[in-house]
């Protein structure tokens, strides 16, 4: 990577910042009305970044919605940043 790149791209920063929202409300369709997008967009973010990452960081069925354990490491890492 060369200096002029930026460390994050907007899609990696928009990923993060789903994440974080819905590990925040622990519930998609707040943290997609939080956001301003349909919890349609968030889910495929979410799942966006989880691939990118080749690892899973939340728990999902149709009641719930927890951290995995990367999941509650990967908060507490990009929190304070956004």
């Amino acid at each position: 990577m060369s200096t002029s790149e930026p460390l994050l791209s907007t899609a990696d920063f928009g990923q993060l910042r789903a994440f974080v929202a819905v590990a925040e409300a622990l519930n998609f369709s707040r943290a997609a009305e939080k956001l301003g997008v349909s919890s349609s967009a968030l889910s495929q973010m979410v799942r966006g970044l989880e691939e990118r990452v080749g690892i899973r960081l939340l728990h999902r069925n149709t009641r719930s919605v927890s951290l995995t354990q990367a999941g509650e490491q990967l908060l507490q890492r990009v929190r304070p940043a956004l």
